[in-house]
């Protein structure tokens, strides 16, 4: 019996024992599995413990309860908007970009489906050659890596596409697509539509240019010209019916981008096929500036129609330094006794230095004169809109003393600006307004691609009378006819007014310019011309005039309407 029970029972001997008040040894124990805790009394857990555990539970607790209070209460609707984000999101509709077409509503750009992605269209530009300078090309919308457009519009690169982008630019819209929370598109509507851009009707006749590039490339070829332009405009409106240039690059594989081969071809072109001849290429003019002189003598009362000047073959000016040497001045050819309808008709040099510069007893408009008149006709400053360029050179004193220093200005250099030689250059978008001018009787005009311009059309008038205007026409008349310099247009079918220019470059005089320009027909104008054949080898005999010759020939079988006189 152990010491428990002994001490109990001295104090209570009439006290009962309980079970639980008898302690065990391990002598009663030989029948408990001890590894399955039999016979093992559990202790009661502390209060300490107890309030440790309850303790933690709260923490619990409150840490769930706080983070739902701020994601119900404060930040719920931050999460409400952010949940309907990601089930709603918006989505660019790309706009069709404007179409174009001519003035017989052919089409000339229009837009097709893009089959590596769909959410924008691809340009399609007529599959026919002298319309890329014209037309121009574009860069389409960009994304990045993620898919997302950095680039959301087209952009005009050149030529209408262009200048006429904003025109032909839509406005994007905006969808909606719902999404579940996959990811994968339940429903989708339109809370913005795109608008499509304006639809262009250009003032070209698509056929009369394609074939107009056609005479120009094949001559370009065959005599070996660097290149050439040419133009024909409407002397009454300004709108333009034909406008290209030789070489061109391809509209397609400029917008696509992908052909590198090619466009690399294009860059390394060294006859230019980015430059737009008609607007932006400057060249020595010769003779078809005699017309504007003409007039401006005539003006000025110098001469009249009537007088005569012989052309021996030159003209000679004393050296005051050393008369063994004079000054020779040489014609083209001996005309011999020619008026201003004869010398515009065979393109007499020396009426034109007599008149220009002055020659012993007749006087001469003299180089502030040539300028005042030339400028009137619209050389020496840009042309509006989208034939805008440079403004070119006329020759003058102060020309002379900014690029060659020290070199006074003399009568010869008046001889040589008077036939467009010396430091002239124009562009044949200036000199198609200048010879319209002369058809119309002064009106010098704007050229214009589209009717809707006609509302700002630029007009002014040139104050000559009209009486001088008839006697050049009559001598531009003279000049198509047998003997004249532009018989090559006496063409049946259409009667043509027209002054031929052969401007000599470089040091050798190697090379030449080849112009033509003139209106048709010639008893009630329409239309007026200028074609520039670029940088050929002064022996050739073929040049702007067979081009000339060749559309005209054209014209009179495939578009009557352009050549008929009413």
């Amino acid at each position: 019996m152990n010491l428990f029970f002994w001490k109990n029972k001295k104090k209570k001997h009439n006290k009962e024992i309980e079970p639980d008040e008898i302690f065990l040894d391990s002598s009663n124990l030989p029948h408990f599995d001890v590894n399955q805790f039999e016979g093992r009394l559990e202790k009661p857990i502390s209060l300490r413990s107890f309030y440790f555990l309850c303790g933690v539970f709260i923490l619990i607790l409150f840490v769930v309860f706080s983070k739902v209070w701020i994601l119900q209460v404060r930040d719920g609707e931050m999460y409400v908007k952010k949940s309907e984000n990601n089930r709603l999101k918006n989505s660019l509709i790309f706009s069709e970009r404007g179409v174009i077409n001519d003035r017989n509503n052919v089409p000339l750009v229009w837009n097709t489906v893009n089959p590596e992605d769909e959410n924008y269209s691809l340009r399609k530009y007529i599959d026919l050659n002298g319309f890329a300078n014209l037309l121009g090309y574009v860069k389409y919308p960009t994304k990045d890596n993620a898919g997302i457009y950095w680039n959301e519009s087209y952009d005009g690169k050149d030529g209408v596409e262009k200048f006429y982008n904003s025109s032909l630019t839509g406005k994007n819209g905006v969808q909606v697509i719902e999404t579940d929370a996959l990811g994968n598109i339940q429903s989708s509507y339109k809370i913005e539509p795109p608008q499509e851009g304006q639809t262009l009707t250009l003032t070209i006749d698509s056929n009369v240019q394609n074939k107009l590039y056609e005479i120009i490339s094949e001559t370009a070829r065959k005599v070996s010209f660097q290149g050439g332009a040419g133009i024909i405009m409407n002397i009454k409106t300004g709108e333009v019916l034909a406008i290209t240039t030789f070489p061109e690059y391809n509209s397609n594989v400029l917008s696509d981008g992908s052909d590198s081969k090619e466009i690399n071809a294009y860059l390394k072109n060294k006859n230019n096929p980015f430059l737009n001849r008609v607007s932006s290429g400057l060249y020595t003019p010769g003779s078809i500036v005699k017309p504007y002189v003409a007039l401006g003598a005539l003006k000025e009362g110098i001469i009249t129609p009537e007088k005569k000047i012989l052309s021996t073959g030159s003209i000679s000016i004393p050296n005051l330094y050393d008369k063994s040497k004079p000054s020779v001045f040489r014609d083209w050819k001996a005309h011999g006794w020619v008026d201003m309808r004869q010398a515009i008709a065979v393109s007499s040099d020396v009426y034109f230095y007599e008149i220009g510069g002055g020659f012993q007893d007749q006087k001469g408009l003299g180089i502030y004169n040539i300028d005042k008149y030339i400028r009137m006709f619209g050389m020496g400053e840009e042309v509006k809109g989208f034939f805008n360029g440079p403004k070119g050179t006329i020759p003058t004193p102060e020309w002379k003393l900014e690029n060659f220093q020290n070199e006074p200005w003399r009568v010869g250099d008046t001889y040589l600006t008077a036939i467009g030689q010396y430091g002239f250059q124009v562009t044949p978008a200036q000199m198609v307004r200048a010879v319209a001018a002369i058809a119309n009787g002064g009106k010098l005009l704007d050229p214009i691609l589209t009717k809707q311009e006609y509302f700002i059309l630029n007009e002014k008038t040139v104050d000559i009378p009209l009486s001088d205007f008839e006697v050049v026409r009559e001598g531009m008349r003279k000049g198509v006819m047998p003997g004249g310099t532009a018989q090559a247009l006496n063409v049946p079918g259409v009667n043509v007014a027209a002054k031929t220019g052969t401007a000599e470059l470089g040091a050798k005089k190697d090379f030449v310019n080849s112009w033509v320009t003139g209106f048709f027909p010639y008893e009630k104008p329409e239309w007026a011309f200028a074609i520039v054949m670029e940088r050929g080898p002064k022996t050739n005999l073929i040049g702007a005039p067979y081009v000339m010759n060749q559309m005209l020939t054209w014209m009179v079988k495939n578009a009557k309407e352009y050549t008929k006189s009413d």
